[in-house]
């Protein structure tokens, strides 16, 4: 599951449809936004159970409601700083879809914003999330 939550961290930027409703979200000073119709809740920071032998950026799995969810945090995926978490911090859950099925995954953010309709012409490109699993 883990290693299926390392390659879908590439499916989480825009697809060909750009524009549309985007949850924003804060990582530093940088603003991003995902596609309401992927975020199924907001949830704060809880009990992130460490998996070895995975990337550093994979934080481990929660329990939510008894199901086993896979947390990334974006600021180590996106190469930026690690920020102690703190009562802004929020992890957001999205549905994306995975290699067989679809796979709910979680992202580790510094605060969530507003939603948002935005147009196709205002979205920039996401950051490279590069294609490699690799472990450390």
């Amino acid at each position: 599951m883990l290693m299926e939550a390392a390659s879908v961290a590439q499916n989480l930027g825009p697809g060909a449809e750009l524009a549309g409703k985007y949850l924003t979200f804060s990582l530093g000073n940088e603003d991003y936004g995902v596609g309401i119709l992927s975020v199924r809740e907001i949830i704060g920071v809880m009990e992130i159970t460490a998996v070895p032998h995975t990337p550093a950026y994979i934080k481990g799995v929660i329990n939510l409601r008894g199901k086993v969810i896979p947390v990334l945090d974006l600021r180590l995926k996106f190469n930026m700083n690690h920020k102690e978490y703190d009562e802004r911090t929020c992890i957001i859950v999205v549905e994306v879809q995975g290699q067989t099925a679809p796979v709910q995954v979680g992202m580790v953010v510094d605060s969530v914003s507003e939603v948002l309709n935005i147009a196709a012409a205002e979205i920039e490109p996401p950051p490279s999330l590069g294609s490699s699993s690799e472990t450390e």
